[in-house]
């Protein structure tokens, strides 16, 4: 199984802006964000099985903000168990924090969060637009365990962070 195609949107902002710009009341503080993907067909609801999955669409998501970055398309596939058509999905997630499928297979969870990625299981038509929605409150009043565990690994690969931290008066 083999990725068909796939549109990266260049005129999307950058995700390191996105995912570290100041917020205006707590200046050298950045708004965490996080990439998360979405198994549809059509691009407005998520309906489509993780293994079986036509199209992905990859957005960028923080506090205030968020925007499609990638897009996805696979041959079809259908439900066989058949373990190398996962393969290639998990390598488009590579970066993403979790991906939001109306339903997944055992051995494919045990490898998605294998590869750092949270999967999702929402119910067949669930909206794109508010789950961003709902994931955007939850990023502006406390992240649930994933979140946080997801923007912790990105803050942790990030050198500027010290940076930060001295200039908020941590001392040794």
């Amino acid at each position: 199984m083999t990725l068909i195609r796939r549109l990266r949107i260049v005129d999307a902002p950058e995700e390191p802006a996105l995912m570290q710009t100041p917020v205006p009341s707590e200046s050298p503080a950045t708004r965490p964000g996080i990439r998360v993907a979405f198994a549809t067909d059509d691009m407005r609801e998520v309906n489509q099985h993780f293994g079986s999955a036509k199209t992905f669409a990859v957005y960028s998501v923080d506090q205030d903000t968020h925007a499609l970055v990638e897009v996805a398309e696979f041959g079809r596939l259908e439900q066989d168990g058949n373990e190398a058509k996962l393969a290639a999905k998990i390598d488009l997630l590579d970066g993403c924090a979790a991906v939001y499928c109306e339903a997944m297979g055992a051995s494919a969870i045990r490898q998605v969060m294998a590869a750092g990625i949270q999967p999702v299981k929402v119910y067949r038509g669930s909206l794109i637009a508010d789950l961003l929605e709902d994931l955007q409150n939850e990023l502006r009043t406390g992240p649930s365990a994933w979140v946080a565990k997801a923007i912790a690994r990105q803050t942790a690969d990030d050198p500027a962070r010290f940076a930060r931290m001295e200039a908020e008066g941590w001392c040794e």
